[in-house]
């Protein structure tokens, strides 16, 4: 490919910003690129090979690309072999690749979402001096097999549908990712067996709307149905899956999670707001009753469940009974946790040119507000943990002390004394400390 390669030294730096969409096409990135002979480094200052994977659901992320791209122009003249791509969801918006193309004139590869399994050819096009942009509008069809590195060897990202087709009239992610595609059930079937047999315990199973799974298939097979065929492979322990929509939670999905065993006790079911006027404004397709009964019913089959979900504050036109409602959803559901997001508008969608934006200070005092009351939730749900036994999945070590670290089947990280070798297995912990997001324990077995 280059006569970096032919050397042997050719390095790589990826920065992966966004979603666990965008960890896991980072992590077939890092599988091409090893292929093709790159190594990885941390170092920036070291690579042969610069590449972003960007996000652009809101305006934070892009600022820092814009910043830190910027700054690698001092590199690119010390070294003109140097290659800076940048790749995913910026890149699928026409204005900003336009920005990016004017901006940013020292970025030689440009990609987007649909044509990751192209980075070998573009690749070597860029590193012969040309530039290269190639962003496709929409995928041609879902490419199996590529080469993936896994960051963990003990849990593995697992995408079964890409894209979505709901619409949200604050989001962008259908015109960056396109309509919904399901992979076929024996592709995933495959990878998940594959995947069992290299020692991975526990998968989770990727989605922008992952209870939309095989809507789009000719056969009459499910999300549910999938979690079953999943729940029989050998070695796998645990199956965990996000995001979930409201409008697609299924009973038959809720009776899944409660009659199969290695399905987690955990649902990630983004609420966004609680008011009726702003859910209809934000083309969500549910009420909030619609929601309270959901997680009633969800409650009901699976008492001990841990709900978590995502908030959106100044929405255009959200009045203060609007938040207010927000506030007593939260309340009434009791989240173990949320991500927390002040509304940013992004172009092309239909939020953009609403009336009635909300000023910033307004937004800021609404959200500290809702952090104050679901931190206040969090640390009362995780108080009641405590004296509990629980069994935890040890994924971690924790640096310069003797703390090793893992999840609950609810998803809770729990931190504890104990050897490092734990790391791999399940072990029971019986709690002995509260914090507000995580626990600490004590090593039973």
């Amino acid at each position: 490919m280059s006569h970096l390669l032919k050397a042997g030294v050719a390095k790589f730096y990826l920065k992966t910003m966004g979603c666990q969409m965008n960890e896991h096409d980072s992590e077939v990135m890092v599988g091409i690129l090893r292929n093709l002979g790159y190594e990885r480094t941390d170092e920036v200052e070291e690579a042969d090979l610069i590449l972003y994977n960007t996000c652009c659901v809101r305006e934070n992320p892009e600022r820092k690309v814009y910043g830190h791209i910027g700054a690698f122009k001092a590199l690119k003249e010390k070294n003109p072999n140097l290659v800076i791509g940048i790749c995913g969801c910026m890149p699928q918006q026409s204005d900003e690749r336009e920005q990016i193309i004017n901006k940013l004139p020292h970025v030689d590869l440009i990609f987007g979402t649909h044509n990751i399994h192209r980075l070998p050819e573009l690749l070597e096009r860029a590193v012969s001096g040309e530039r290269v942009i190639e962003v496709w509008d929409e995928s041609t069809g879902i490419v199996e097999d590529l080469p993936v590195q896994r960051s963990n060897n003990l849990k593995a990202f697992v995408n079964i549908i890409y894209g979505c087709t709901n619409f949200c009239s604050y989001c962008i992610v259908p015109y960056t990712r396109g309509r919904e595609r399901s992979r076929l059930p024996e592709h995933i079937i495959s990878e998940v067996s594959a995947l069992a047999s290299e020692g991975f315990k526990e998968v989770t199973l990727l989605g922008q709307n992952v209870n939309a799974y095989g809507k789009d298939l000719e056969t009459a097979f499910d999300f549910s149905d999938l979690l079953m065929r999943l729940n029989e492979i050998e070695g796998i322990q645990r199956i965990r899956f996000t995001t979930s929509h409201p409008r697609d939670m299924k009973d038959k999905l809720i009776t899944t999670m409660a009659e199969y065993s290695k399905v987690c006790e955990h649902l990630h079911l983004p609420v966004q707001s609680g008011s009726n006027d702003v859910l209809r404004r934000m083309n969500r397709g549910y009420t909030r009753k619609y929601y309270l009964d959901l997680v009633d019913k969800v409650k009901k089959a699976i008492p001990d469940i841990s709900l978590t979900t995502d908030l959106i504050v100044g929405f255009p036109g959200e009045s203060d009974q609007d938040f207010e409602d927000t506030l007593r959803l939260v309340e009434e559901v009791g989240f173990s946790s949320a991500f927390t997001f002040i509304y940013s508008p992004r172009k092309g969608t239909p939020a953009a040119k609403m009336p009635n934006q909300i000023p910033e200070e307004v937004k800021k005092e609404r959200i500290y507000r809702l952090i104050e009351v679901q931190n206040r939730i969090s640390a009362d749900i995780m108080k009641k943990y405590v004296g509990k036994e629980v069994e935890i999945f040890v994924d971690s070590t924790q640096p310069e002390s003797d703390l090793v670290s893992g999840r609950t089947r609810t998803n809770i990280q729990v931190s504890f004394s104990g050897n490092p070798q734990l790391v791999g297995q399940f072990v029971t912990v019986k709690v002995t400390e509260a914090q507000t997001w995580s626990l600490k324990g004590k090593l039973l077995s």
